[in-house]
């Protein structure tokens, strides 16, 4: 079998107990900012050759914020991996209970290409904090990357406990035959069913961040050039390329009639009068990804844009009007430069229409009214949530991120993902003395003994007060 000695030697080390003192943790992590520091010109020429991402995105999504959960977690891994004590009862009131952080141990990391190293690099920064040992599996998609990080993260991290994996669905297919303790996957609902299959065989515990259309409500109450410029910049990114990105909006027909003047003027301040020269503006990221989103421009009635250059892997920022719910852009997730806009009467039909489908990653809602904006996440439910802007919930190490349904299992940044890569486990430690505390619970039973088994391990409810 190609990967079973790798996973064996990864096994061996973590068995060692060489990843689990915090020093050996940090000088790991710190290790990893060397990497993004050294190799900062490097990663931004390998983002832009695999899919001309503009220096400004690549240095935002995948160095700046990689920096940040990188030294959130070293100011507070101390802290996380401390024991946390817990509520005991009065048996066990002169004993410790605690919940104890322990690494899962052999954990696979399979990376996307539309992020290949934000996407790769935060969920290991968590697994390293939390005393894992790695194989990383970098989407064979974004060559470019894969091919920096494959010669170059070895260089800093220890290779007895940390490996990269290169190659494509043959090589993944045949590394998710092996056990490990825990899979962190990033990429599509399909793929993520594959995956999720392969670890039931081995009753591994999985993350799946997987995508989905993320719809975004834009009531009549908003500000509309503010909310065209916020749905321009979250939609365009990366060139839509992005898990989180607006799908779709959801907006009255006179809203539509509003929205497009403002959405071609934030067009033109972003991206100039064309586009395709701008160094600001992503390509996507190969042929047949390009074939399919080229293909998803039938749909409704191209407003602006809808240019193509298959040589150049060039599609337009392109807004659709009058989008039916019927229209094959409408059916899957777009990942590409195509905003579609959907007429509802009002915010009860876009509610009942976002509920009709499978739960999303992310959804958005404008408006002027916070009312209107509670009532969106409040008869809602998705991986997350932003009101009045798109993709910026995901830039605080704070937030849980992650997916519900159909968009993912599991959560992961900041805080969340050290929790996500450790094993909670229960621990009580008891004193080998005092066994006249223990007595009542041992046989043989009498009603006496059950009255101070009763009394000394229930849990009352506290009593409530009532002001007249």
């Amino acid at each position: 079998h190609p990967y079973a000695g790798l996973v064996s030697h990864l096994r061996t080390s973590w068995l060692s107990g060489r990843t689990r003192p915090m020093e050996y943790r940090v000088a790991q992590l710190e290790a990893l900012e060397r990497f993004l520091d050294d190799k900062k010109e490097e990663i931004l020429e390998a983002t832009a050759s695999d899919m001309g991402k503009p220096c400004f995105e690549a240095f935002f999504s995948e160095i700046l914020l990689c920096k940040n959960e990188l030294h959130q977690t070293l100011n507070n891994l101390g802290q996380w991996m401390k024991d946390e004590h817990v509520d005991k009862n009065l048996v066990t009131r002169l004993d410790s209970a605690f919940i104890r952080k322990d690494p899962y141990g052999v954990v696979l990391i399979i990376g996307p290409w539309n992020y290949p190293i934000h996407l790769l690099l935060v969920p290991l920064i968590g697994a390293i904090a939390a005393g894992n040992c790695v194989i990383i599996k970098p989407s064979e998609i974004s060559k470019s990357t894969e091919r920096l990080v494959a010669e170059s993260l070895s260089c800093y991290l220890d290779n007895d406990c940390y490996a990269v994996v290169t190659g494509g669905v043959q090589e993944t297919t045949r590394l998710l035959e092996n056990k490990f303790d825990f899979i962190f996957f990033t990429g599509s609902p399909s793929v993520g069913r594959v995956v999720m299959t392969a670890a039931a065989k081995h009753l591994t515990p999985v993350t799946l961040e997987l995508g989905g259309k993320n719809p975004c409500y834009v009531s009549d109450s908003c500000h509309v050039q503010n909310t065209a410029r916020r749905l321009a910049w979250g939609r365009f990114f990366n060139a839509g390329q992005t898990c989180i990105a607006p799908d779709y909006v959801l907006c009255s027909l006179e809203m539509q009639e509003k929205l497009m003047p403002a959405l071609r003027e934030a067009i033109a301040e972003f991206y100039g009068p064309n586009p395709q020269e701008s160094p600001d503006f992503g390509r996507i990221v190969g042929d047949k990804h390009f074939r399919r989103v080229r293909a998803l421009l039938s749909s409704g009635r191209v407003a602006m844009g809808g240019q193509t250059d298959e040589e150049e892997l060039y599609i337009a920022p392109t807004v659709l009007a009058d989008v039916l719910p019927s229209d094959p852009i409408m059916q899957e997730e777009i990942f590409g430069p195509i905003l579609p806009i959907v007429v509802v009467a009002n915010m009860d039909e876009a509610i009942d229409f976002i509920n009709a489908r499978p739960r999303p990653l992310a959804i958005y809602a404008f408006s002027c009214d916070s009312k209107v904006v509670n009532q969106v996440l409040e008869r809602t439910s998705s991986g997350g949530f932003c009101g009045n802007d798109t993709l910026m919930h995901v830039t605080l190490t704070s937030l849980p991120f992650g997916g519900i349904g159909n968009s993912g299992l599991g959560k992961y940044h900041g805080k969340f993902t050290f929790d996500t890569f450790s094993h909670q486990r229960g621990c009580l430690h008891r004193n080998m003395g005092l066994e006249a505390l223990n007595t009542p619970r041992y046989p043989p039973y009498s009603q006496q003994k059950l009255g101070l088994v009763t009394a000394t391990f229930e849990i009352k409810r506290r009593g409530m007060c009532t002001i007249l």
